[in-house]
């Protein structure tokens, strides 16, 4: 479930900034350009916490 509303999220603030960006430069809005932004950015939002370690790093004093 927290996939499908990462997914639902990251489609809305994607096309959003589609939109707003395209608007600001002047061109044409396409949803498919959002579609796939979103896409890359939620597989992105997923794959990066499995690459942070979860545990702290333990210091050593010298």
């Amino acid at each position: 479930m927290k996939y499908l509303w990462t997914f639902f999220w990251t489609f809305l603030l994607v096309q959003m900034l589609t939109y707003v960006v395209s608007s600001m430069i002047g061109i044409e809005y396409n949803v498919e350009t959002g579609t796939i932004l979103a896409v890359a950015v939620t597989i992105l939002i997923l794959i990066v916490p499995a690459l942070i370690p979860n545990e702290p790093e333990e210091k050593h004093i010298h």
